[in-house]
């Protein structure tokens, strides 16, 4: 036999908090920095090993300043490469972690999902991809300063955070 649940439409969903938002956040935080960081230490060790850094360097780190411009510039050069390759390469997977997420039929990350929240829009629906895209966006670009943009979900209506604002999107309970 099989049951169904008929909600109203007319049926206020429970929104969800600052705080418990902020728990998703770091279960989120943990389940992909911890693999980032290890990606991350692979890429530079892989390039710091493939670099001819010159021996009295490895001896001494003093004697940076013995070195030639051209010998500088051949150690910052891959260092630098390494590590905006690896910045680049994270928020990728960053991005596309929170988007396709937000945007699969779960509408949540895995640290949402276990704490019981889901993403829609401001009608109970999924989010495109490109409308979680933006969120994402939106999110990394202006909610992070000084978190203020967090901090605005504690004092909305709906408790929305400035990129659930801007995009129309909110964080409700199941």
């Amino acid at each position: 036999m099989v049951t169904t649940i008929h909600i109203e439409k007319n049926e206020q969903p429970e929104y969800a908090g600052f705080w418990i938002r902020f728990g998703a956040w770091v279960i989120d935080s943990i389940i992909i920095g911890i693999p980032l960081l290890i990606l991350s230490n692979v890429i530079f060790a892989l390039f710091v090993n493939s670099m001819e850094i010159p021996e009295e360097l490895l001896m001494d780190p003093a004697s940076v300043d013995t070195l030639s411009d051209a010998e500088m510039l051949s150690i910052i050069g891959p260092m630098m490469t390494a590590f905006f390759g690896t910045m680049g390469i994270c928020l990728l997977i960053s991005l596309f972690y929170y988007s396709l997420l937000h945007s699969s039929k779960w509408q949540a990350t895995i640290g949402k999902k276990l704490l019981g929240l889901k993403v829609t829009d401001k009608n109970g629906n999924r989010l495109s991809f490109w409308r979680s895209l933006g969120r994402y966006v939106v999110s990394s670009l202006l909610s992070g300063i000084l978190l203020i943009g967090f901090i605005l979900a504690a004092f909305t209506e709906k408790k929305q955070a400035l990129h659930d604002l801007i995009v129309g999107s909110l964080v409700v309970r199941k």
